[in-house]
């Protein structure tokens, strides 16, 4: 199965080419506020946090760590978007918790939704990642056991230093990536930390040739510092399809023009 994303949006004539830079992305939508306003956006992609509510009743909440309360579980936050039911999600999953009755949510509304899902989750650590990953083969088993089409976004804990010389993705992540999705039926595209990709190419060169399946997301921290220049070889080398450019509309319009 490959990824269904941009057929999605060509057929609903919101972009008119097979090329995964048209593609506009909302940003930690977490709340009631949020999500109107990214449903009254020119995004394609609303991606919201997903963890369990830290009490009473327990239950999938959207909301980024360190919160642990939020004004809209899941359930509110899929009815919402169904409304319109033109804008794909991506559900970006905080803890391994959270996961199994997320996934039970989803199922009730898969079945007539229609537009792309995807679940995001960190499964390994990366370049100078601090954080805790989830546990990869624990998340693969839980999404590969469910029945809705649904992309995968599995990507690495990183961090990023200007004082600090990054090394980028080492060939030892991007094959222990690999081995952790090559038996998913799925379409998985891995994000990627814009600032690390300079010193990347050949990593991920060699990830995105493994499988028709795989494709990668281009992201950034609010503070991170890069070169668009850095991006222009992924862009050149690779299929316009297989590269989503998840970055402020200024950088992500230079890629899209380069």
């Amino acid at each position: 199965m490959t990824d269904p994303t941009l057929d999605y949006f060509i057929n609903l004539g919101q972009i008119q080419e097979d090329d995964a830079s048209h593609i506009q992305w909302s940003h930690a939508t977490n709340s009631k506020h949020k999500v109107v306003a990214a449903l009254n956006g020119p995004c394609h992609m609303i991606e919201a946090d997903i963890l369990m509510r830290g009490n009473e009743p327990k239950e999938p909440i959207m909301a980024h760590p360190p919160m642990r309360d939020s004004d809209i579980t899941l359930q509110e936050w899929l009815e919402e978007v169904k409304k319109q039911n033109n804008k794909g999600i991506k559900l970006d999953f905080k803890s391994l918790e959270a996961v199994v009755p997320s996934l039970a949510l989803l199922e009730k509304v898969s079945g007539d939704w229609g537009a792309p899902m995807w679940l995001n989750a960190d499964i390994l650590p990366g370049p100078q990642g601090t954080a805790t990953p989830l546990e990869a083969r624990a998340f693969l088993d839980a999404v590969g056991s469910g029945a809705s089409p649904v992309v995968l976004s599995l990507g690495w804990t990183t961090g990023w230093s200007a004082e600090t010389d990054d090394p980028g993705y080492s060939w030892a992540m991007v094959r222990q990536m690999e081995e952790a999705c090559r038996g998913s039926r799925h379409p998985v595209s891995f994000p990627v930390r814009a600032a690390l990709l300079a010193q990347s190419f050949d990593q991920m060169k060699w990830l995105l040739q493994q499988s028709d399946r795989y494709t990668l997301t281009v992201w950034t921290g609010q503070e991170d510092a890069f070169a668009v220049e850095d991006l222009l070889p992924y862009r050149r080398h690779f299929g316009r399809s297989k590269i989503y450019y998840d970055l402020p509309d200024s950088e992500r319009l230079e890629l899209c023009n380069a």
